[in-house]
């Protein structure tokens, strides 16, 4: 599927996904630690920086086995780290996987997700020849709702309290992308750019 020996960058306008570093760590912890980023997620934030090398390291090592590519989402203008993306639960028999992805809530509202994931989906349709993206959404985030939906995904399923975390039950929406869908929409996705 993907051969290469490092994480691939990959451009836009303002901004890149591309390798966490080591020189990241404390943009990995300013996102993964707030509360309002971590509100819907199935873990509770980090605690601390050392929390944020554990997850660099898990990262990188999930890359080497193949089975997690997650990317950070820098600024191109100065490199920095707002964000991540995410492809695991890597099926390649059934040419499928999920996504996932965070943003630092002081970069909300400003079109940087929706950039990144499209990058992230090109990528995962073009260069890996998948031909399934799943994201399981908590119904309650309906930012990320409205992203899914705007990038193309359609609601499969509602999963009754599939996750517990930080004591919390919390149920989930799976949504659905199809190579097919993505790639027939995609003369209109290039005239919205314009």
């Amino acid at each position: 599927m993907f051969d290469s020996e490092n994480l691939p960058t990959i451009n836009s306008g303002r901004i890149c996904l591309r390798r966490l570093t080591a020189g990241d760590v404390d943009s990995l912890f300013s996102i993964f630690s707030d509360p309002e980023v971590m509100r819907y997620w199935s873990s509770t934030p980090l605690e601390d920086t050392k929390a944020a090398e554990k997850l660099l390291a898990d990262i990188d090592d999930g890359f080497q086995k193949r089975v997690l590519f997650q990317w950070g989402i820098a600024r191109r203008a100065d490199d920095c780290v707002i964000g991540t993306c995410t492809l695991y639960h890597i099926d390649t028999d059934n040419r499928r996987g999920e996504i996932g992805y965070a943003l630092g809530s002081e970069h909300w509202g400003r079109g940087y997700m929706r950039e990144a994931l499209t990058l992230l989906i090109d990528f995962c349709f073009g260069r890996l020849k998948l031909h399934r993206l799943e994201a399981d959404v908590d119904p309650k985030n309906n930012s990320s709702i409205k992203i899914l939906e705007r990038l193309g995904f359609r609601k499969e399923g509602f999963l009754r309290e599939r996750w517990l975390v930080g004591g919390e039950v919390h149920d989930s929406l799976i949504y659905g992308l199809l190579a097919s869908d993505w790639l027939g929409n995609l003369e209109a996705r290039q005239n919205e750019i314009r």
